[in-house]
């Protein structure tokens, strides 16, 4: 015990040893992890904790941060514990946080308990034995949401969010649990993952880029409506970019269309991405766009989280479809050319 690492923690004193007496001093520490729930808009499937997921900008993350205890809590006189917990900066804390102590399937709410920092970064308590029901098989969970912001990094890079535990280690310290020597564990990540939707407007050669366009990108939920993500308008050139996507089912419109030109059909893709669910360190593995109605092709980039299209527009003017309006009133138009023709 003369000295002590960082994620270790002192053994009780021996008063006496009589004889040859082997002694093999037991002590434990605590430990922590942080986790990520994702969920599919489209589908409205939400999974269970784990420790990467995909969303939207603007969209509320939740998170789920356990702390164990060391085996010889008993020991402790007063235990201090604090999760020190870091945010990205593409994630800002909603003010929401429950903390819990969970024995088996019974969970209390102590939160009022706790000294919670404002921006999240802490849940701390003093003395984590005045509470009534701790004991060294007692979890300590936080539960908390962030929402997505507009500082998120897009692609294989991430939004990586960190939590440590720092304890009690010295069982032999009679003062106060807040002065009391500390250690700290090893930092556990999940990663908030996004990604972007990027489209060139080009001519029928494919390659030359044409102005005056404007698209609109929405998002299939699951009750089978549209939510409308954003609008590109021409001022935009002829690259207009949708940044900030989750995985699921979209239809891109163009709602603007260059003089002279046909407005194409809107186009309905969905973005698969895979990334790690259980893992020490999650990466982004594979981002895909797979068109189910339209004539467009993604080109993905993972790193960056990019899926990248050339959208092509036709001259000339296209008929209406059979049994529009616009049929009906070239019926009319045809009958009185007829009738004039015929007087």
């Amino acid at each position: 015990n003369a000295s002590v690492g960082d994620n270790e923690a002192y053994t009780n004193y021996i008063l006496q040893v009589v004889n040859n007496v082997t002694v093999e001093p037991k002590t434990s520490v605590p430990s922590v992890e942080k986790k990520v729930k994702d969920t599919n808009d489209t589908t409205g499937e939400t999974t269970d904790w784990q420790d990467s997921a995909d969303y939207d900008i603007n969209d509320s993350v939740p998170f789920q941060l356990t702390a164990t205890l060391p085996d010889n809590l008993d020991s402790y006189d007063e235990y201090y514990l604090e999760l020190s917990d870091t945010l990205s900066s593409g994630l800002t804390y909603n003010k929401d946080a429950k903390v819990y102590l969970v024995n088996d399937d019974e969970k209390t709410d102590v939160t009022s308990s706790f000294t919670i920092a404002d921006d999240g970064s802490s849940f701390k308590i003093n003395n984590l034995k005045s509470l009534d029901g701790v004991t060294s098989s007692t979890k300590v969970v936080v539960e908390y949401t962030a929402t997505l912001n507009e500082n998120a990094v897009i692609g294989s890079e991430g939004n990586p969010n960190t939590v440590k535990l720092i304890y009690s280690n010295n069982p032999n310290y009679t003062g106060s649990g807040e002065t009391s020597p500390t250690g700290e564990t090893p930092e556990d990540t999940v990663i908030v993952f996004t990604y972007k939707v990027v489209v060139n407007k080009v001519k029928e050669d494919k390659k030359t880029p044409l102005e005056g366009a404007e698209f609109t990108l929405s998002k299939k939920l699951a009750d089978g409506s549209l939510q409308e993500v954003a609008v590109v308008k021409n001022t935009a050139g002829t690259t207009f970019t949708f940044s900030g996507l989750d995985d699921g089912d979209y239809v891109l419109s163009e709602t603007t269309t260059p003089n002279g030109y046909n407005t194409i059909d809107d186009v309905e893709f969905t973005v698969t991405a895979d990334h790690d669910v259980e893992s020490d360190s999650p990466a982004l593995n594979s981002l895909s766009g797979d068109v189910t109605t339209g004539s467009i092709e993604f080109t993905s980039s993972t790193t960056d989280g990019s899926l990248t299209t050339n959208v092509v527009n036709k001259k000339g003017s296209v008929l209406p479809s059979t049994g529009g309006m616009g049929t009906t009133i070239l019926y009319v138009v045809g009958t009185i050319l007829v009738l004039a023709a015929g007087i």
